[in-house]
């Protein structure tokens, strides 16, 4: 599996296992869905930062935004992806 496929599995998990626990702590915080999603979410964090180190060549800024928790694995796959050129020519 390629680096920049792990980020992008890992980055959903970790952002919809963060909006899982935060909308149980806002709610009727249940005890067995923070034991249960807050080493999901850990375990998807890790793998973020750890597939966005070994994606080559990766920016500085794309290492950095891997760190920020819940969303830094999305934010580095957008600066990893590719965006099509805007179409420049005249109408």
């Amino acid at each position: 599996m390629s680096a920049v496929r792990l980020l992008r599995i890992a980055g959903v998990v970790e952002a919809a296992s963060l909006a899982v626990l935060l909308i149980n702590l806002a709610t009727i915080h249940l005890a067995p869905v923070s034991s249960l999603l807050g080493p999901v979410h850990g375990c998807a964090y890790l793998l973020v930062i750890g597939s966005a180190l070994s994606v080559r060549p990766a920016a500085l800024g794309t290492r950095l935004l891997s760190l920020v928790p819940g969303i830094g694995g999305l934010l580095a796959l957008r600066l990893l992806t590719p965006r099509p050129e805007p179409d420049r020519s005249l109408p």
